[in-house]
């Protein structure tokens, strides 16, 4: 396989949830539903739009949801089949057929570095992308497809980043960069979660990369930073030393899934892009803001 082409990506999902505690105490946060899909599906969609045929997604405890998700159903194929939902049937079917899945135990929490690096045997000698699932980013060209062009070119590891409000740097890992062109920029140095005074610049790795294989020596002889945890971050700032990093302003709308504030947000502006909700939802969102006459009312039409 050529060293350009990428076909692998990984999809880390050990993490505990914590944010969304109590809801994720026993199910998975990638499992919690955007409208009418979890959030772990998005990320699959978006990869293999964007030409991925395997994902490794890198699991731990109390996750079976996602495997049992992206599995056939037979029984459920079959109570579909029997009351005539063809539609839902089709769906159904299409979720498992989406791409080859493949699932790594990561026995700790040990950092998304860790997470990355229990990869390595599946990914081998080859290019790969990683997409963090509560990162959703809504756009005419999928945002990983718009790196996976720019690794093509440029052969080298691609941060997808965006602005973000300086008082929110702290936040992220920022790139400092080096202008090439519009949208893309060379990586002289990453800050992980700087200090808006100490901030290179507003440019956020927004959980969107296209990294070659050169990056899993670096990660087993990067050490543990804060919490015990393998910062992909320190292994990035090492790579960047020893080849051209490239970092890529995705185009598109990107909600940050991963807080309960965001989470809301997407399901709101997801709900109204939905073809069978979204002008219901809309004209009950428009109603609602409207300051009421009297009690307002209830979609049963009860005060």
């Amino acid at each position: 396989m050529h060293r350009s082409d990428v076909r692998k990506a990984v999809i880390p999902a050990a993490g505990l949830g914590t944010r969304f505690l109590p809801a994720t105490k026993a199910s998975p946060k990638e499992m919690l539903p955007l409208v009418d899909k979890p959030l772990i599906q998005y990320a699959v969609e978006e990869a293999v739009a964007s030409g991925i045929e395997d994902i490794i997604v890198i699991t731990g405890r109390g996750k079976r949801a996602i495997e049992d998700h992206f599995d056939r159903s037979v029984e459920l194929e079959e109570n579909l089949k029997g009351n005539g939902k063809g539609q839902l049937l089709s769906q159904i079917r299409h979720i498992s057929s989406l791409a080859n899945f493949c699932y790594i135990r990561q026995s700790e929490a040990l950092g998304l570095g860790h997470a990355v690096l229990c990869a390595q045997r599946l990914i081998g000698d080859e290019p790969f992308a990683v997409i963090l699932g509560d990162e959703i980013i809504d756009a005419d060209v999928p945002g990983l497809a718009q790196l996976i062009h720019t690794y093509k070119k440029r052969n080298g590891a691609v941060l997808g980043v965006q602005t973000v409000p300086h008082q929110e740097v702290n936040r992220y890992g920022i790139v400092s960069p080096r202008p090439i062109m519009e949208r893309l920029h060379e990586v002289a140095d990453l800050v992980e979660k700087p200090s808006p005074s100490d901030a290179p610049s507003n440019l956020a790795v927004i959980g969107r990369y296209v990294l070659p294989p050169e990056i899993f020596p670096i990660l087993r002889k990067t050490r543990p930073g804060k919490n015990g945890e393998i910062q992909l971050t320190d292994a990035l700032k090492e790579l960047s030393k020893a080849s051209p990093m490239y970092a890529l302003e995705v185009q598109g709308q990107r909600y940050d899934a991963g807080d309960k504030l965001g989470f809301l947000i997407a399901t709101v502006e997801f709900a109204l892009k939905n073809p069978s909700l979204g002008s219901e939802f809309g004209e009950y969102l428009r109603e609602r803001m409207v300051p009421a006459k009297g009690a307002r009312r209830t979609r049963t039409g009860k005060a």
